[in-house]
């Protein structure tokens, strides 16, 4: 059997960018044949991005594309299994270029995305090809498309875990960069009380009719204790209630910051990195004492 020296597994890694072990275990499966062993590890690769496709992606990014003009741009969040993999450059830059993609060519979904020419490819091909690459899951889970009305920013925050894109009508690109950056650290779920669902406004009122009746309010106070409730819940959830994170007074709502500056907000999208994913939980104590059970 051929001699595997450090230079060959660094030649091949180089070649490939494979992880090291994979390079030796390759070369060695080769009997040293760098072209065999390149091939060889295409095949591993495609299997192990097949396995991982199972695995729950719940860290990641978010990436945001804005045109010259101003008034097209597009947000787009992509998952991985770690955030160590979700600070690869190679992954950062997969979903910048994804984010520009759907800016310039307007899928209609992730599905058309996937098949959206890449890097002399497919989205697809490059998505499985990372996905070998790095030896995580790897998936494409949302994306928008804004034309703006008036003019759009946006914000990037927490290590690309949070991402805004806004279109702001009047005003100055000041206040815009300010909404946007409001916006994420406030979190609101709509604009307005237009956005909010209906049953979940039924909701906040069926409990605050129970919790006024558990505390021995009359009955005919009831109702207006359930509509200062959703008010209040409104104020909370929907971007024009809320007040304004920069607010000198403490007091001054978003929409009240935009009719001072006569601007409005026609538009926001709001990505939260695995908003919505069911993460799994591991204990890792358990596993090792699992794994020392079945040795005993």
């Amino acid at each position: 059997m051929a001699e595997i020296t450090a230079a060959m597994v660094k030649e091949l890694r180089e070649k490939t960018d494979a992880p090291m072990m994979e390079c030796k275990k390759a070369l060695s499966e080769a009997d040293g044949d760098m072209a065999k062993a390149e091939e060889i590890l295409r095949v591993k690769l495609g299997n192990k991005a097949s396995k991982a496709a199972s695995r729950i992606a719940a860290e990641g990014v978010v990436a945001i594309d804005i045109d010259s003009s101003g008034k097209l741009g597009a947000i787009v969040e992509i998952n991985s299994e770690t955030d160590f993999v979700a600070k690869n450059l190679d992954f950062v830059q997969f979903a910048r270029d994804l984010a520009k993609l759907v800016a310039t060519k307007n899928p209609a979904d992730v599905r058309a995305l996937s098949s959206v020419p890449l890097a002399g490819a497919t989205v697809e091909a490059a998505r499985t090809s990372l996905v070998g690459k790095i030896g995580e899951n790897i998936s494409i889970r949302r994306f928008a498309r804004v034309e703006a009305t008036g003019r759009l920013a946006s914000y990037i925050h927490s290590g690309s875990k949070i991402g805004v894109l806004v279109d702001v009508v009047g005003g100055d690109a000041e206040l815009a960069k300010d909404l946007a950056m409001h916006i994420a650290a406030s979190k609101p779920e709509s604009l307005d009380a237009t956005g909010v669902p209906a049953d979940l406004l039924e909701t906040e009122r069926r409990i605050a009719i129970e919790k006024a009746r558990e505390a021995g309010k009359p009955e005919a106070m009831l109702d207006k204790i359930a509509e200062g409730t959703v008010q209040k819940y409104l104020r909370e959830v929907t971007l024009l209630g809320q007040v304004f994170v920069k607010a000198e007074d403490g007091k001054q709502t978003i929409e009240q910051l935009l009719k001072a500056n006569g601007a409005s907000v026609k538009e926001f999208v709001l990505y939260v990195v695995g908003k919505g994913i069911e993460k799994k939980q591991t204990d890792f104590a358990a596993e090792v004492a699992a794994m020392a059970a079945t040795r005993a």
